[in-house]
């Protein structure tokens, strides 16, 4: 169940939103009273719970707890007092001031402890000393400040006799929320809108139904995720998890922000989370190949993964982005697996020496095209160049080159730098053939120069779903719905494009 909290200035406000939500289907809302700027009328707002099929928390949260809370302590806990005589289903107390709040009547009592600095090393303790304040339920919200504070949150909860809800918070922290019913949580928290969120890392009620499809978690749940860092942007989780849901697979896709110096213990905690399968991204394309038990072929010459199955005993690395660029190239060409590849003797320009380029450039020799690099890092196009025994120029070189396929494999054009192309239009001409790995926009100013210029034109939509439905079929053994995935992307990206 999603607990969706409501954080609203005006009574009439919070009572539209709380029918909206119910109309929605929520069936528990926690009612914000610290952002009531007016005088409270707890009575008024909960008038309308006979009438509504929707449970209600009642929280008065103080400053030092993450709140609005401005009056004196004494009023605030005289609203919760409040609440508990008007028969409010459950009731948010501090493990600080439980004790001067007695039980009465039927209202539950939430026993709550925060922290916005870190998870404290003696969780376990802290737990065992709230359990002895008279809870239905325990609930405790600290700042995540690496990704193994999850592990400890989760675990600790599903290991407790007494109902928990155990939540990191902050974007380290977001999988703690979403994984909160495969742990044993009773319920977690939501907001109401994406751009309203009361605490760091909440997402929105209608992210955790639409894209986790949180009510369908629970303890066999297979996990599945993203690792990066930044990885707020990520897409990834729209399209496998609709593709989960279209295949009516047992499974969720979460976003694992994991810095560098984690990723050891992310990957030691990952059989614990009940994690089966990993999309690989910046930075740890490279640095995850320590981690793994074996590769596929491909990647001991690519060097870089960007997918990881868990097969028992197994962690095994592959790199979908190597075949989906080459069927993105020959089916433009006409010829997915016809040998010799239609890519052979072409003369491809790859621009970016990056973790997108590398594969790229492997496949394009491993096809016979002759290939370019021009980086605006010079030394790393060298680098590139001499892995795979192909040339690289000076990146103001670039449109002196000559070449019938060109590579944006940077960065260039991508959302919000939408009016930024990695070459002149005039560079292009007819008889190219342009690819562009940015998908968001999907429509860079390169694709549109390039069709402006009768160039024919495949744009990072076409890449980034090819490699998922690879990742999908290596995750689950099952074939994607490509078109359902594309759509999902799409609608994801939106009109004027959103961050990856």
């Amino acid at each position: 169940m999603i607990c969706v909290a409501i954080g609203r200035s005006r009574h009439k406000h919070i009572l539209a939103e709380h029918r909206h939500l119910c109309e929605q289907g929520a069936k528990l809302v926690e009612l914000r009273l610290d952002y009531v700027t007016s005088k409270i009328n707890v009575r008024r707002l909960l008038a309308e719970q006979n009438d509504l099929d929707c449970q209600i928390i009642i929280t008065c949260r103080r400053l030092e707890d993450g709140g609005k809370w401005t009056g004196s302590e004494e009023a605030r806990q005289l609203v919760l007092r409040e609440a508990i005589a008007e028969g409010v289903d459950y009731v948010d107390i501090e493990e600080d001031i439980a004790g001067q709040i007695p039980r009465f009547g039927k209202t539950k009592r939430i026993i709550s402890y925060h922290n916005f600095r870190k998870t404290p090393e003696n969780l376990r303790q802290l737990h065992e000393d709230m359990s002895k304040l008279d809870p239905d339920i325990i609930k405790i919200a600290t700042m995540a400040n690496d990704p193994h504070d999850n592990l400890r949150m989760l675990e600790m909860m599903s290991e407790s006799e007494i109902p928990t809800i155990g939540m990191c918070m902050g974007d380290v922290g977001t999988p703690s929320r979403i994984l909160a019913s495969k742990f044993k949580a009773p319920f977690t928290y939501a907001t109401f809108h994406h751009e309203r969120t009361l605490a760091p890392g909440q997402l929105s009620f209608q992210q955790m139904n639409e894209i986790y499809r949180y009510e369908h978690i629970g303890p066999e749940t297979q996990v599945y995720g993203v690792i990066a860092d930044p990885v707020g942007h990520s897409l990834s989780p729209h399209v496998h998890n609709a593709a989960f849901d279209a295949r009516e697979i047992n499974a969720v896709y979460c976003p694992f922000r994991v810095p560098s110096d984690d990723l050891e213990q992310f990957m030691e905690d990952a059989p614990r989370l009940g994690i089966k399968g990993l999309s690989v991204t910046i930075p740890h394309k490279e640095a995850i190949a320590k981690f793994l038990t074996k590769v596929d072929p491909a990647v001991k010459s690519i060097a870089a993964v960007n997918t990881v199955v868990f097969d028992g005993s197994e962690v095994i690395g592959y790199n979908t982005d190597y075949n989906s660029a080459m069927d993105c190239l020959e089916h433009a060409m006409g010829g997915i697996g016809v040998k010799p590849s239609p890519l052979k003797n072409q003369r491809a320009l790859v621009l970016g020496a990056g973790g997108v380029a590398r594969p790229i450039v492997y496949g394009l020799k491993s096809r016979g095209a002759l290939v370019t690099i021009a980086s605006r890092t010079k030394q790393r196009a060298d680098r590139l160049a001499a892995a795979f025994d192909c040339k690289a120029i000076d990146w103001e070189s670039r449109q002196r080159a000559q070449c019938d396929i060109l590579i944006n494999c940077t960065p260039i054009g991508m959302h919000p730098n939408v009016d930024e192309s990695p070459v002149s239009k005039t560079f292009l001409k007819p008889s190219m053939l342009v690819f562009d790995t940015v998908y968001n926009p999907e429509s860079t100013l390169l694709v549109k120069d390039a069709r402006a210029r009768n160039a024919e034109a495949i744009t990072g939509v076409e890449m980034f779903v090819r490699q998922a439905r690879l990742q999908f079929y290596l995750f689950t053994k099952q074939e994607a719905p490509p078109n359902l995935m594309r759509d999902v992307l799409k609608k994801a990206i939106g009109p004027i494009g959103i961050g990856r």
